[in-house]
């Protein structure tokens, strides 16, 4: 038979042993959860398009009207871009000037023929501020280089002619 003293030890000893897993549990989950959150690195902006806008304005000043070069395909020039070391963006306006009638694909790259970033279709008026780069760079001078490729708007693949700005890159 079944001794009441029997019972009660038993009852006793399960709720010592759900109070125990119960406080186990409880301080794992703790542990997990108060972990702190470590920081994934920075990683380059391998396939990031960048912030392309529309309405993009080059900060040029147009062409006066009638020039001969209104007729023709807008390219933006640079002299000199500054970035710090270790950076993966670079503040430089890449676009395609309104007026234009065709599409561009910039890429930057350094004189070695690092590629830096490559865009993707730019119609006129959309271009990009602030450009993510595929790496960082060391301290240091560099002839940079974007290039422009052409191609009409209408497949955005037939090519035309392409073009390049040159120009100093300047990282401290």
């Amino acid at each position: 038979m079944n001794n009441p003293t029997t019972k009660s030890k038993k009852k006793t000893i399960i709720i010592i042993a759900l109070a125990v897993l119960l406080a186990a549990l409880l301080v794992t989950a703790a542990v997990i959860l108060l972990q702190p959150k470590e920081e994934p690195p920075k990683e380059p902006a391998k396939g990031v398009v960048g912030v392309i806008t529309d309405n993009w304005d080059p900060q040029v000043s147009q062409p006066t009207s009638g020039s001969a070069s209104q007729s023709g395909t807008q390219i933006p020039g640079y002299s000199a871009a500054t970035m710090q070391e270790g950076d993966l963006s670079l503040k430089l306006r890449i676009g395609n000037p309104k007026d234009n009638h065709v599409g561009f694909y910039a890429t930057l790259k350094l004189s070695d023929g690092t590629v830096l970033y490559t865009s993707p279709l730019l119609e006129p008026g959309q271009g990009l501020e602030e450009v993510p780069l595929t790496q960082t760079l060391a301290k240091g001078t560099y002839d940079a280089v974007v290039e422009y490729r052409c191609v009409l708007l209408e497949d955005g693949k037939t090519p035309l002619n392409s073009a390049e700005s040159g120009f100093k890159l300047y990282v401290s």
